[in-house]
């Protein structure tokens, strides 16, 4: 969700730090695979087992601290107490696997290179063309620049941005972990830009599209994200 700070960002490292993908370990990620298995199937894709590995090393790569498999939980938690608004509920999922699979902090182009795999993904599986060009928007709109959006993409992004809406402790760790994974940015200015995308949700007359969010998290993440505005201003 945090993508909009690359517009602020006027240079980029160069360097290929923090890449090597590591083995997902843990109970979740044996969880997991038979949500991914379920969602597959909902689009006619009988066994990808070794593409959801593929996905749980991207997201378990080296360099996160936010984007990670804790968030992907956190977004399929948040889909199954909202998939009554879905219209293609495994669509909406598959997108929320891939929305941050490809995350490198210095580039610009996370978004498009995620919807780009789930895009070849679901092409080489034979997955009807209507349906890959819907998982594509999904994913492409997490990276937070287009208004107003509606149907399964807008329930895609409130879902991403229900961490904005989060209890005190659970916003804080998400701001702390978002620059942990900006460290090489200089103070300066990732507080100048950190500032601006902050801003750019708070000027919203409503940060979600779907009332489910808005009732639940609007007023939250409103609190939260002044908090962090007032942080940032004395830095």
């Amino acid at each position: 969700m945090v993508a909009a700070i690359h517009k602020s960002l006027d240079w980029m490292l160069e360097s290929d730090c923090c890449l090597r993908e590591t083995e997902p370990s843990g109970g979740m990620s044996r969880i997991a695979l038979e949500r991914w298995q379920a969602a597959c199937r909902s689009v006619g894709i009988e066994d990808a087992e070794h593409e959801y590995r593929r996905v749980l090393r991207a997201w378990s790569s080296m360099g996160r601290r936010y984007h990670t498999l804790e968030h992907l939980n956190a977004c399929l938690l948040e889909l199954d107490a909202a998939q009554g608004l879905a219209q293609h509920v495994g669509e909406v999922e598959l997108a929320l696997w891939f929305h941050d699979a490809v995350y490198r902090t210095w580039a610009r182009d996370n978004e498009t290179k995620s919807a780009a795999w789930a895009e070849r993904f679901l092409n080489g599986a034979g997955v009807p063309a209507t349906q890959v060009t819907r998982v594509r928007k999904h994913v492409l709109a997490t990276a937070h620049h287009e208004l107003p959006l509606g149907g399964d993409t807008a329930l895609v992004v409130d879902i991403d941005l229900s961490i904005l809406g989060q209890p005190d402790a659970v916003y804080d760790a998400f701001e702390a972990n978002v620059r942990r994974e900006y460290w090489w940015v200089p103070r300066s200015r990732y507080v100048a830009a950190r500032r601006r995308v902050l801003e750019s949700f708070i000027a919203r007359p409503t940060i979600y599209h779907w009332p489910l969010f808005r009732d639940r998290y609007d007023a939250a993440a409103r609190r939260n994200i002044g908090r962090a505005l007032e942080r940032l201003a004395t830095r």
